[in-house]
């Protein structure tokens, strides 16, 4: 019993200790500066990758919360490009698609796998088939029709570079 009394009676001299230095010290409020805006904000690029695109159920047009919360914001995508049209090395709208050869050779991927690019001002780019790139800008859960199947994702192209895995 003396011992279970000497528990508590510690623990509640602690606790009295540590509320006295609390209220002893004084409270301090650190004050930031406002900022100000200089320029229009820039607006952060998500990167995403197919998994997400995959939430797309491109039988019923239901996408998965997170994918609904991606429409309208400007994200990044790895993938290859596909011309729209045969031997064509330039081009300001494209289909990305997450593996190389898609829709070339073989059947098309799945309608949430596919993206239709159009480059920002009809921007032409180099579209080279065998070079993984990051694709960013702005995208539109939207179902459309290309020459290699329906698609399930617009893309308002901004920036192409080259993949790298960083």
């Amino acid at each position: 019993m003396s011992h279970r009394f000497f528990s508590v009676a510690s623990l509640v001299g602690i606790a009295t200790l540590v509320a006295v230095t609390t209220a002893a010290a004084p409270v301090r409020i650190k004050m930031s500066r406002p900022t100000i805006a200089t320029g229009p904000s820039i607006e952060e690029t998500i990167n995403i990758d197919w998994r997400v695109l995959a939430g797309l159920d491109y039988s019923n047009g239901k996408s998965t919360d997170t994918l609904k919360k991606l429409e309208g914001k400007m994200v990044r995508i790895p993938g290859f490009v596909v011309p729209l049209d045969d031997f064509q090395d330039e081009g300001a709208e494209f289909l990305l698609v997450p593996y190389y050869g898609a829709c070339v050779h073989t059947p098309p991927p799945p309608p949430n796998q596919i993206v239709m690019v159009g480059m920002t001002g009809r921007k032409a780019i180099k579209l080279n088939l065998f070079d993984a790139v990051w694709m960013s800008g702005r995208l539109k859960i939207a179902s459309v029709e290309s020459p290699y199947g329906t698609v399930g994702y617009q893309l308002e192209g901004m920036k192409v570079e080259p993949y790298s895995a960083k």
